[in-house]
């Protein structure tokens, strides 16, 4: 959840320039005459940002020493994430800075930054060499040798030989994968008129590959701006104070609306930057990836290629140069070689396109309990939508909740028995939207607490009687329902209004972030040299339940769980670096659903039965464990013999798991062909709701809890 506002603190910024000597307000021009600009420019960021974390964000967290050990932290994994370049010598140099970064941000000479950046730039210089002279030579695949590939178990090198010995196994294992794919490749070509490749050709290309890619990282890196080392510095500090809390440099306008939204415009995604690599955080419903439907959320983009061209390697490559790559006009093709969670890589191709609005919105049908011959209705909230804009200048704007009681209105000629709101993938949206959503099933009163970084606590609350369904409630939920979902799951939870049904817990992320633009935030007039400055991502505020507690860190704990080959991965705020702490306040006053869901336990067993016996959620659970399985294996061969088994094995285990192990929430989904008319689109949507194990198992649970006593009468 964010908000966009303007900063109110300039006098402040007055007061507090006047206790700091090298505030450049107070700096007479001859005194910065031997400073280079870019550093009397950080001097200037690092002074504002400083005033407006500690103001302003959520938890008053003073710019200490023990901040600056936690940002310190964060700048080394920035640095050299996977302990590729520097050597423990380098960190131990370092570390001089760790608790020196609040003294830094005072003074306004960011040391910490110049040094970093300048062993950086001396490592990856030689490791360049290094790379090149490895590459020049051969591997032999037969021996038996291994190497780590998680970077948490490894530590950073102590010699340059030990660096070099570590590169060799990096490369030997990229070489032996290229190679491995390049055979995969060859085999599949067989009855093309191609020039087949030798096995030493097929070597000589998959090493031209690994150096191509490298010289490419190398390349960026020690072409770094002045400005940038600086901005990973900053952004380094602002990351100690919680996950969504942010320095964003100034770019151009569609660079700052990127970084603003995380989205790519050509594909449909939000990407986050995560140990060196470029990682899908999720997919805008409608949007052409979404619709190809083979790129899903925690998917690593290892590698970029425009149509057929050669691929570009976007680790260590920032978001915003990641998205320069992934754009491009609509109609071209872009293919994303992806890490999917497993392990497995897979190269997805992608037409660039604009998002399908239609596929954004609300969208609801009625599904046939044929046991029982019930009706029951779904609705899909995609997110919660607002058009603001149409709204503040006295329009009619399009959004959710409306839609929604829309789709109410047609189930009530229908004769629904029970409802389904699927709330899977829903990252959030509009506040307004989620309160407003909430009143159409409860009568009146408080759904959400918002506390302020002042301490303040105000009530979010439904004040309209009218209720636009009063049958039984189901409501679907994944890792990926975020914010405004974990609200209405949340409020519909606590009032007994409905059953939550879906993985152990959502995303957990209970906080608003707030953008503050730092060039109204200038000390003095004479200042304007130094635009733009760039803006301030920060965590303001915290939601709560009518319960008291809060949605943060921990979601909403669905009342059954089902298995969820999302279980196994590290998802959600409770896996994220500084992610504020679940707590509570006190409740808000409200009152029950007069017939509250009866004997939760008694629905977890029928249920618990059910999935024990269903081959889709036997085939999801086999799914979850391979997966849990194969993260735990960091420890890869180098052998092509095991490499190729290893492979084989577990493409087998892919198959056996089924498609619908891997897309729980769309089990037989299918790309719409451009030319399906609207009617056809929707059709094909119809049937995968219908086959959809998760909604079937809802309609189950919606069954039971209409035969079960109410808790009215069990009391």
């Amino acid at each position: 959840m964010m908000t966009r506002i303007r900063s109110a603190f300039l006098r402040r910024l007055l007061v507090f320039s006047l206790t700091l000597p090298f505030c450049l307000g107070l700096y007479p021009a001859s005194a910065l005459e031997d400073v280079p600009f870019e550093h009397n420019r950080a001097r200037l960021v690092g002074f504002i940002l400083r005033q407006h974390l500690e103001t302003q964000h959520f938890t008053h967290k003073k710019v200490d020493d023990s901040l600056s050990k936690a940002a310190f932290g964060v700048f080394l994994k920035q640095l050299d994430f996977q302990k590729r370049f520097l050597l423990k010598a380098d960190v131990e140099g370092l570390k001089k800075y760790a608790s020196l970064i609040d003294d830094e941000l005072t003074t306004g000479k960011m040391d910490l930054a110049v040094a970093g950046a300048d062993v950086l730039i001396k490592r990856v210089e030689q490791v360049q060499r290094m790379v090149r002279e490895i590459l020049s030579g051969d591997f032999d695949f037969t021996e038996k040798d291994f190497i780590e590939t998680d970077a948490e178990k490894l530590d950073y090198c102590l010699t340059q030989d030990e660096l070099k010995e570590r590169w060799r196994k990096t490369l030997k294992f990229q070489v032996l994968q290229q190679y491995l794919n390049l055979m995969e490749d060859e085999a599949s070509a067989e009855a093309s008129e191609k020039k087949k490749q030798t096995p030493s050709e097929m070597k000589e290309a998959a090493s031209a590959k690994i150096l191509k890619s490298y010289e490419g990282i190398f390349s960026r890196t020690l072409h770094e701006k002045e400005r940038e080392h600086f901005d990973r510095y900053f952004s380094a500090v602002t990351s100690a104070f919680d996950p969504h809390t942010d320095y964003m440099p100034p770019t151009d306008k569609e660079d700052f609306d990127i970084s603003m939204r995380g989205s790519l415009e050509g594909i449909g995604a939000t990407l986050r930057e995560e140990g060196g690599y470029i990682k899908v955080q999720g997919l805008v419903p409608g949007g052409p990836a979404f619709r190809q439907g083979q790129l899903h959320a925690e998917d690593v983009i290892l590698k970029v290629a425009e149509g057929r061209n050669e691929p570009v390697d976007i680790t260590d490559m920032s978001v915003k140069d990641a998205v320069r790559l992934i754009r491009g006009r609509k109609g071209t093709e872009v293919r994303l070689r992806v890490k999917k969670p497993d392990g497995s890589q897979v190269v997805i191709p992608i037409i660039r396109d604009v998002v399908q609005l239609e596929d954004s919105f609300v969208k609801a049908t009625t599904v046939k309990d044929e046991k029982s011959g019930r009706t029951f209705g779904y609705i899909k909230v995609p997110a919660f939508y607002r058009d603001f804009e149409k709204t503040r200048n006295g329009g009619d704007g399009r959004n959710s909740t409306d839609d929604v009681r829309r789709e109410l209105q047609k189930f009530a000629s229908e004769k629904i028995s029970g409802l389904i709101i699927d709330l899977r993938n829903n990252g959030g949206g509009a506040l307004t939207d989620a309160v407003r959503t909430t009143g159409l099933f409860i009568k009146t009163g408080p759904v959400v607490q918002v506390k302020g970084s002042d301490g303040k606590i105000s009530v979010l609350s439904d004040d309209d009687p009218e209720i636009s369904y009063t049958g039984p409630v189901l409501v679907l939920v994944n890792k990926f329902s975020a914010s405004a979902s974990e609200i209405l799951a949340g409020a519909l939870q606590d009032y007994g209004r409905a059953v939550v049904l879906g993985g152990e817990h959502t995303h957990g992320k209970g906080t608003v972030q707030s953008i503050i633009d730092l060039n109204d935030s200038l000390p003095f007039q004479n200042m304007d040299q130094y635009k733009p400055l760039g803006a301030l991502k920060l965590t303001t505020q915290k939601f709560y339940r009518v319960t008291g507690e809060s949605t943060q860190y921990r979601g909403i704990t669905s009342d059954i769980v089902l298995p969820d080959p999302m279980n196994s991965l590290k998802s959600g705020e409770q896996n994220l670096d500084f992610a504020l702490p679940w707590d509570t306040v006190n409740a808000a006053p409200y009152t029950r659903w007069t017939n509250p869901v009866a004997d939760i336990p008694a629905l977890r067993a029928k249920s618990g039965r059910r999935v024990f016996s269903k081959q889709d959620f036997v085939d999801i659970q086999a799914e979850s464990d391979r997966i849990m399985e194969q993260q735990k294996k960091t420890t890869q061969s180098l052998n092509i013999d095991a490499a190729r088994k290893e492979r084989e094995e577990n493409r087998s285990k892919k198959e056996k798991g089924g498609k619908k192990a891997h897309d729980p929430s769309h089990p037989e989904k299918k790309q719409p062909d451009e030319q399906m008319s609207s009617e056809e689109k929707r059709q094909l949507w119809l049937k995968e709701v219908t086959g959809d194990a998760y909604v079937q198992e809802g309609v189950s649970v919606l069954t039971d809890m209409i035969s079960a006593p109410s808790a009215a009468s069990l009391n």
